[in-house]
């Protein structure tokens, strides 16, 4: 069997988009910083996500029905560690430190994002230690941003899109 050490070390080289997954419930708006996102389908549109069961916006998700994956540019670095919890800011400060809107659900979608998909939750079943979130997209928002933000053997990289 594979230890969680060796396991985790190996993810820690399979890059990923950064993400901030938001939702909106009877406090307000709460995010968090995600990689665990993928397309499940086209038809319909939808996404899955995957969250620890142990983060408080597990039962956020759960209780909103709603969420929206918005996908980092490279100028957007600096959010990525607000929303990991990695500054002791409280969720109003965190969404301080952006321009936000909404689209269709309500959940929180970020200005300038490379792309956002605003979601419902259709379905979700508990796996281990998370919570995997199958989301139909219902709405999207891209940017002109090209310079996109990934995290790869524990550290943000910067990639651009090469001129046609």
């Amino acid at each position: 069997m594979i230890d969680k050490t060796t396991y985790r070390e190996a993810m820690a080289r399979l890059g990923a988009a950064v993400n901030i997954i938001t939702t909106v419930d009877g406090t307000g708006p709460s995010g968090l910083t995600a990689s665990a996102v993928c397309s499940v389908t086209d038809s319909p549109p939808t996404l899955l996500i995957c969250i620890n069961r142990d983060s408080d916006m597990n039962e956020a998700f759960k209780a909103s029905k709603m969420l929206c994956v918005n996908t980092l540019g490279a100028a957007q670095e600096h959010l990525s560690p607000v929303f990991a919890s990695m500054t002791g800011a409280t969720q109003s400060e965190r969404f301080a430190q952006a321009e936000w809107t909404t689209l269709t659900t309500g959940a929180p979608v970020l200005q300038g994002a490379v792309v956002s998909f605003d979601c419902r939750i259709t379905q979700s079943t508990e796996v281990g230690t998370h919570t995997v979130f199958f989301c139909e997209v219902e709405a999207l928002q891209s940017s002109a941003e090209t310079a996109g933000l990934i995290y790869f053997g524990r550290a943000y990289h910067r990639i651009v899109v090469a001129a046609a």
